[in-house]
């Protein structure tokens, strides 16, 4: 897996929305700009045009020059702009357009001090039941292994694989504080709040390794809660699923052992 290149601007875009999301981010930096810029030169002209010098005295009344207003009703106009024409149809295609769950690869990202749970629910689409009290270190979800459906589940460490050209719906939760999950390259980033789900949706255009980081700050271990992205071919992808563990999958008993002792007794006697 190659690793992204960094530079002085935006991260990678790995995502199909990110394009949207950048467009966005440079229309409103450039739009800054040019009011900075343009109230700075304003400001200056005032200071030597307006400036204290012999046979001028300061009036207190005020402009009736026009052009004020129009920079107004420009300025509104471009804000009304940025929301209605670039920010809502963002807003709107990621946060509400979500694609169907049985074309989507969906997982759940349970959050904890200092670590993401990556929740695969297995060949069968289905998650195992949670319960609380069976919460351990080799169970941090709680899993319940009685319930059928989560005999092919799989949790994995800070290690999050998906396919690469597949929706991804994740439902994002939390064990103990809020967190939040951030992942730059796809533009991605949402709180991770105790005691609600909320789902978020993706689809990574690239292969490759990115980091995976806390948004939020959560605690003395803060700035070590990171995790790895990796976004994987579908073959490679299927191969890494076949090599995972189903932990919660019961064990079969091992077949009885046939004493042979009763015969030799039986030699022994004759």
């Amino acid at each position: 897996m190659e690793s992204p290149h960094y530079g002085y601007g935006l991260p990678p875009d790995i995502s199909t929305h990110g394009a949207s999301v950048d467009l966005l981010i440079h229309v409103v930096h450039v739009f800054m700009i040019c009011l900075f810029v343009g109230w700075g030169i304003f400001f200056v002209y005032t200071l030597i045009r307006f400036r204290k010098r012999p046979g001028h005295q300061a009036s207190y009344l005020s402009s009736t020059s026009k052009f004020p207003k129009y920079i107004e009703v420009f300025v509104v106009l471009f804000e009304v702009f940025l929301l209605v024409g670039l920010s809502f149809p963002v807003w709107s295609k990621y946060k509400i357009g979500f694609p169907a769950e049985q074309d989507s690869f969906v997982v759940r990202v349970v959050a904890q001090q200092f670590v993401w749970n990556i929740h695969y629910p297995g060949d069968d689409k289905k998650f195992g039941r949670i319960d609380n009290k069976l919460m351990s270190d080799s169970n941090p979800l709680g899993i319940d292994a009685s319930d059928s459906a989560s005999w092919d589940d799989v949790v994995a460490i800070n290690q999050f694989h998906l396919p690469v050209h597949k929706p991804v719906i994740a439902h994002l939760s939390s064990k103990d504080v809020i967190h939040s999950f951030g992942v730059p390259v796809l533009r991605v980033k949402q709180d991770n709040m105790p005691g609600m789900v909320i789902p978020i949706w993706f689809e990574a255009t690239q292969t490759g390794s990115f980091e995976i980081a806390c948004s939020q700050l959560c605690g003395v271990g803060h700035g070590l809660m990171k995790g790895m992205l990796l976004v994987d071919k579908p073959e490679d992808f299927e191969k890494w699923w076949q090599e995972q563990p189903k932990q919660f999958k019961p064990k079969t008993p091992a077949a009885p052992k046939v004493s042979n002792q009763s015969n030799t007794t039986e030699k022994v006697k004759g």
